[in-house]
């Protein structure tokens, strides 16, 4: 995929992180309230939905444009099309799955990427038990035709779930193959190279963070 000129990568490293990690949840509201119909909704009933204040909503949008009008709100369809415009979501982008154990296998039959304009493309393992096998449709690949496959298939988002002893060898491999995209599965916090994006998938540092407000004093 290539970035060309498209509006969503305008003045991109000027919005913050995690301006950009809610940008999916507003997509996400937004086509459940054009299933139902609605043509309309204000910031105050999206930051309901999200838990922020209305105040946030406008700040997050306001780095991509001007959408609403004071006292009448946002026209949910067109809101929706230049969010999911800004996100690159109406192209198509190949994925990679490496590590095709219990949650590569797990990952890959997931039916929930392609609606959302992500095709699994290709699966990798390590394992010669593996090699070979047929997937939800796909042929584990050895790692030694990473390179080939990831340009063949112009894959440019990888979903990693190996052990951790291998993650930063995977990862390195797949940044030396032109991969920009990665998320990482692994309980670990791999190195990557400038320009190229992480996000790391941790379900137990999610747990403990959890665990604060239920069980500790919240005091130090």
């Amino acid at each position: 995929m290539t970035s060309g000129s498209s509006p969503r990568h305008q003045g991109r490293a000027d919005v913050p992180e995690v301006v950009v990690a809610r940008l999916p949840q507003y997509v996400r509201i937004l086509s459940r309230l054009r299933e139902n119909n609605a043509e309309v909704v204000s910031s105050h009933q999206l930051g309901e939905r999200l838990q922020v204040t209305p105040a946030q909503i406008r700040k997050d949008l306001s780095y991509f444009g001007r959408f609403g009008k004071q006292g009448r709100g946002y026209d949910v369809v067109h809101l929706l099309d230049r969010l999911k415009e800004i996100l690159g979501l109406n192209d198509q982008w190949n994925v990679a799955v490496v590590g095709v154990g219990r949650l590569g296998k797990a990952i890959l039959s997931y039916p929930g990427f392609t609606p959302d304009g992500f095709r699994l493309v290709a699966a990798f393992d390590g394992d010669p038990a593996v090699v070979g096998q047929d997937v939800a449709g796909l042929i584990v690949q050895p790692m030694d035709k990473l390179d080939e496959i990831v340009q063949r298939e112009a894959i440019s988002i990888a979903i990693v779930a190996v052990p951790v002893d291998r993650t930063q060898h995977v990862i390195d491999r797949l940044m030396q193959c032109g991969v920009q995209a990665i998320l990482n599965y692994a309980p670990i916090a791999p190195q990557v190279l400038p320009g190229v994006r992480i996000r790391n998938i941790d379900p137990v540092l999610s747990l403990q963070s959890m665990t604060y407000y239920l069980g500790g004093e919240g005091e130090i």
